[in-house]
C-alpha cells in the first residue's frame, strides 16, 4: 500500500552546509553559572540555527537551582546548545554551551571530551558561581578565557580586581562582553583562538 504525506521532513538549508574551502573544524565549550548568558551568546555568534534544549523552568527548581539575577528567565538548558561559526574560510569553530544549573553538571565531562578551549562567562553580581567551572576546566587542562557580561544592573570592577577576586593567573585573559551582540561575542571568540595560538607557540618546540 502507498502512503502519501503532505508533511515533508525539510532538509538542510544551504547556509547550515560546511563551506567547501573548510580545512579545519575546532570544538570550543561556553561555559558559566545559570543565566550568565552561554545560549544568548550561541545564539547571538552562530551562523546556522542553533541546537538548544531549553525547557521551561518550573517550581520544582526552587530552592534547588539558584536563580539570583534571573527572575525574568522562563527556560534553562537542560544539556546543550550548539551552533557554528566560521573563523576564517579555513576554520571552523563548534560551540558547545553547557547547562548552568549545578544538577545538570554531570554532563560537562562529555562536552568536555575533545575540546581544545573554553569562554566562561562570569557574572560580576555572582562571581562565587564560576569557580567551580573554572575548577573543572584546570582539572581537565582545558584552556580559558574569562567574559564579563555586561548586565545593566552587574557592578564594574577593574580587571586586576577581577583577577585577584578569581585567582586567575596574570596570562588567562579576561574580556568585557555583552553576548546579545554577535560582534561582542565574535571578540570573545577570536581573544580564545588567539590565546590558544600563543599557548601553542610557546610549547612549540624550538
Amino acid at each position: 500500500m502507498d502512503f502519501k504525506s503532505s508533511d515533508t521532513v525539510p532538509g538542510p538549508r544551504v547556509e547550515d552546509h560546511l563551506p567547501h574551502t573548510t580545512q579545519a573544524a575546532v570544538k570550543i565549550v561556553i561555559v558559566g553559572g545559570f543565566g550568565v548568558g552561554k545560549t544568548t551568546m550561541v545564539g547571538s555568534v552562530s551562523e546556522i540555527k542553533p541546537l538548544t534544549t531549553e525547557e521551561t523552568m518550573t517550581q520544582a527548581g526552587v530552592g534547588v537551582d539558584d536563580n539570583y539575577g534571573s527572575d525574568s528567565k522562563t527556560a534553562t538548558t537542560v544539556a546543550m546548545d550548539f551552533g557554528r561559526i566560521g573563523i576564517t574560510e579555513q576554520l571552523v569553530l563548534y560551540l558547545f554551551g553547557t547547562p548552568g544549573q549545578e544538577r545538570f553538571w554531570f554532563l560537562w565531562n562529555g562536552l568536555f571530551e575533545g575540546a581544545l578551549g573554553a569562554v566562561v562567562l562570569i557574572d560580576t553580581r555572582r562571581l562565587e558561581v564560576s569557580f567551580d567551572v573554572m575548577g573543572r576546566l584546570e582539572e581537565r587542562g582545558v584552556p580559558f578565557v574569562v567574559a564579563v557580561n555586561s548586565f545593566p544592573d552587574a557592578p564594574r570592577y577593574p580587571v586586576p580586581e577581577l583577577r585577584a577576586a578569581l585567582d586567575l593567573a596574570e596570562w588567562v585573559p579576561i574580556i568585557e562582553c555583552d553576548v546579545r551582540r554577535r560582534a561582542s561575542s565574535r571578540d570573545v571568540l577570536m581573544t580564545l583562538m588567539h590565546f590558544l595560538h600563543t599557548l601553542a607557540t610557546r610549547r612549540a618546540p624550538v
